[in-house]
């Protein structure tokens, strides 16, 4: 299936600029260095699925002129992927659906407990997102498209990729466990986790992104989750071929699975 994938969000959890950093970056007149939390959307035949609600998915959706979202794919439960949640409302209170979130069952437990206003309204009165957590451990389809988690290592966290005919989507990662690379051969396009150049405990950097897309012989790898460490320009020139630095508002097709 012929599926459009944009970049909603490009950047780390501080999101860049940063607040009261005056870097190069976070300076930059580059729109590419402008950077929203990570975050992407799949679209197959008018239909919209959502992967993380960052804190910005409102201006996400606006950019985007989304109407409708179809379903939300979580990759974990961090701040910078999850707190653009109860924006889904608006969506629901137009359609008058209750929209899937689909995600690793930890995060979908931590999720309804952290919000569990939406469930156990404390008052009468304001709007709720009508929403049905859906915890996921292996393949599932949404939006006529299938799709498999691809469990790794955020850290000691368990979050999860996702993988849909020769696409994979990996926003944080330490770690990719054994049984995990095996979901990952065969690859044309992966976006993956890039966050500076310097080792980190619960990222990638650069060098173990780009071996990573090596080991996976991807033809096409955009960079993502980066920080005020990495400008656009610079990455461009240093990269390899077939690896790119993502930026807000990239979009690219792939070939998704049919459901």
């Amino acid at each position: 299936m012929d599926t459009e994938i944009r970049i909603l969000g490009s950047g780390t959890s501080t999101g860049i600029p940063m607040l009261g950093c005056h870097c190069g970056t976070c300076t930059s007149s580059d729109a590419r260095d402008q950077r929203d939390r990570s975050s992407i959307m799949l679209t197959a035949g008018g239909r919209h699925v959502v992967v993380d609600t960052t804190p910005e998915f409102r201006y996400q959706m606006l950019r985007a002129q989304v109407d409708d979202i179809e379903a939300v794919l979580l990759t974990h439960h961090h701040a910078d992927h999850i707190h653009g949640l109860d924006d889904l409302r608006q969506f629901t209170l137009k359609s008058g659906r209750t929209i899937p979130v689909y995600g690793p069952p930890e995060s979908m437990s931590w999720v309804k407990e952290h919000f569990s206003y939406i469930w156990n309204a404390p008052q009468v009165g304001g709007g709720l997102p009508k929403v049905e957590m859906a915890a996921i451990e292996g393949c599932f389809s949404v939006a006529g498209i299938r799709l498999r988690p691809i469990p790794v290592k955020h850290g000691v966290m368990n979050m999860y990729g996702y993988r849909t005919g020769n696409f994979a989507y990996i926003s944080d990662v330490s770690e990719i466990p054994p049984a995990s690379w095996d979901l990952l051969t065969g690859l044309d396009v992966l976006v993956i986790d890039a966050v500076r150049r310097k080792p980190h405990k619960t990222h990638f950097c650069v060098d173990a992104a780009v071996e990573t897309a090596r080991k996976l012989e991807v033809k096409q790898t955009y960079l993502t989750h980066l920080s005020h460490h990495l400008r656009h320009e610079d990455l461009v020139a240093e990269l390899p071929d077939g690896i790119e630095p993502a930026y807000d508002g990239l979009s690219f097709r792939i070939q998704a699975d049919c459901a």
